[in-house]
């Protein structure tokens, strides 16, 4: 008997009410049988709004793939601006999804014009180079901010759809957009209701990278190590943990 694909989901963030969100639209998404469990790193910021945040999240969040690396199929890491990504590819076979890079590929495939509502204004460089790093500048025609911080996604729910409602109708009118990616893991699980007042799709990315990592892992695909991703060379690096030095095969 086969067994089940297990997935570790990992929030960037160490805010425990947005881990159990995210946890509780991965588990949705999830094919029954798939296994999923919802991590976050022993440590870093609270939230992840501006570059400073992300890089100090990066080291936590593959901390917790070196750590899990034997005991799942594949990895999310479910922050909109997909920080470490290609670090994490260098330290495992395993495939590792970007939720961000997921809610575009899914985009792509829903709508010509599709855009992203987002958080707080001053991550619209942090935005527009994640777009632009995952190859889809050209077609991402709108990023639309809200001015919430974060932490409001997760326990201000009701302002964060009215919030997001009102910026995506913006990119529906003036920036024709046809479908729209949800630019935060704290946005998860609001899909299905802005898709009722906004009438288009709407994409909640920690679902879209749950349902490619079932996919990769359900095409029995690894990530490549014939060139870019191989694994990180030995060297001692100072500071830091037995655990997290190479080599990692």
């Amino acid at each position: 008997m086969q067994r089940p694909i297990r997935i570790n989901v990992i929030n960037g963030n160490t805010f425990e009410p947005m881990t159990q969100g995210i946890d509780e639209s991965a588990q949705a998404a999830c094919f029954p049988g798939t296994e999923v469990v919802t991590t976050q790193p022993k440590a870093g910021p609270q939230s992840l709004e501006c570059y400073y945040d992300e890089y100090l999240a990066i080291p936590g969040i593959l901390e917790q793939i070196i750590l899990a690396n034997h005991d799942f199929d594949a990895f999310v890491i479910a922050c909109w601006g997909d920080p470490g990504l290609e670090a994490a590819r260098e330290i495992t076979t395993k495939p590792v999804i970007g939720i961000a890079e997921a809610s575009m590929y899914v985009a792509n495939m829903l709508a010509a014009r599709w855009g992203v509502v987002t958080t707080q204004h001053r991550t619209l460089d942090i935005i527009e180079k994640t777009i632009y790093k995952a190859g889809f500048a050209h077609r991402c025609v709108s990023i639309r901010t809200t001015g919430l911080a974060v932490i409001e996604t997760e326990t201000a729910r009701q302002a964060t759809i009215d919030a997001l409602e009102q910026v995506g109708r913006l990119a529906i009118t003036e920036d024709k957009v046809e479908a729209l990616c949800l630019g935060c893991a704290g946005m998860s699980r609001l899909d299905v209701e802005l898709e009722q007042r906004l009438e288009v799709p709407v994409i909640d990315a920690v679902a879209a990278a749950v349902k490619l990592a079932e996919a990769l892992v359900g095409l029995k695909k690894q990530t490549s190590k014939a060139l870019t991703y191989q694994f990180p060379g030995i060297k001692p690096i100072k500071g830091f943990p037995e655990h997290m030095q190479p080599p990692f095969c």
